[in-house]
């Protein structure tokens, strides 16, 4: 598994957003970004982290950030995801898990002796050079704004 750490480059990706348009990180050159990754669409925790940030998307992007979510669910669900939330950021849908396992959120995980592979809810906050300016592995999914602008 890759461990990235604040101050390495962020990795390169490019993914499919809920509405079929490629997205890259080279589209946020000279932005902030925060890019969450969560586990699955329409999810009690999932869906509190997604509404808390779109709640404060304005301030953050006052701030010089833009959020983007990445989850391996497919084009269609973060379409209906985004449009049941009114989600003002674009969701990527990472099915191939390329852009998770470049970022390292994806892995080996157990619930209830259960052993399966998904993902590792993280933040990663990038600055406008590409470079990883802090890593959030323990989001609070209710105040995961908090959070961020404590980190800001």
């Amino acid at each position: 598994m890759i461990i990235l750490k604040v101050g390495d480059k962020a990795p390169e990706f490019k993914g499919v957003n809920q509405d079929g348009k490629e997205i890259s990180l080279k589209d946020f050159a000279g932005k902030g970004l925060i890019l969450f990754f969560y586990p699955k669409d329409n999810t009690p925790g999932c869906t509190a982290e997604a509404c808390n940030l779109n709640e404060s998307y304005l301030a953050l992007r006052k701030k010089g950030f833009e959020i983007l979510g990445v989850s391996a669910d497919s084009e269609q669900s973060h379409q209906k995801f985004k449009t049941k939330f009114s989600l003002g950021f674009d969701l990527i849908a990472d099915t191939t898990k390329e852009i998770c396992t470049a970022y390292g959120v994806w892995g080996e995980k157990k619930n209830y002796g259960k052993v399966y592979f998904g993902i590792f809810r993280t933040t990663f906050i990038i600055d406008e050079n590409g470079i990883i300016l802090h890593v959030i592995e323990k989001v609070n999914t209710k105040d995961h704004t908090n959070q961020i602008l404590e980190l800001l």
